[in-house]
């Protein structure tokens, strides 16, 4: 595994328990850090959260303790950058739900429109 991987997966865990032990915001909620993408030069990285409620609230909130978040992560994670953290919603649940509903959807039609067997057509 690459050295960014393991940071990515670090700085995963420790964010996890950070925002869930230590922010203290409770519009916050439950947040969920699904997976964290850090540049190769360990500048960046791009957290990628789920939750539940308004999604986009939550995002600005995580924003708006990015400093707090940080300082956390420097006190527990021994490298020389601390990354820059850019809090992105992952949609790909909502994605994949959306997806079977609409399998379901289409089941559902193909059911109707099968021909009765009991029928004669003529």
């Amino acid at each position: 595994m690459r050295r960014h991987q393991r940071v990515a997966s670090e700085i995963a865990r420790v964010l996890s328990r950070i925002i869930d032990q230590e922010l203290k915001d409770p519009r916050i909620g439950l947040v969920t850090i699904l997976t964290v993408d850090v540049s190769p030069d360990l500048k960046n990285a791009n957290v990628y959260f789920s939750s539940f409620g308004d999604k986009k609230e939550i995002a600005k909130l995580l924003d708006g303790a990015k400093g707090f978040i940080r300082k956390g992560l420097a006190n527990e994670i021994r490298i020389r950058i601390i990354p820059e953290l850019r809090f992105i919603i992952d949609e790909s649940y909502e994605y994949g739900k959306r997806i079977d509903q609409l399998f379901e959807k289409i089941k559902s039609n193909d059911k109707k429109e099968e021909p009765n067997s009991d029928r004669n057509p003529h």
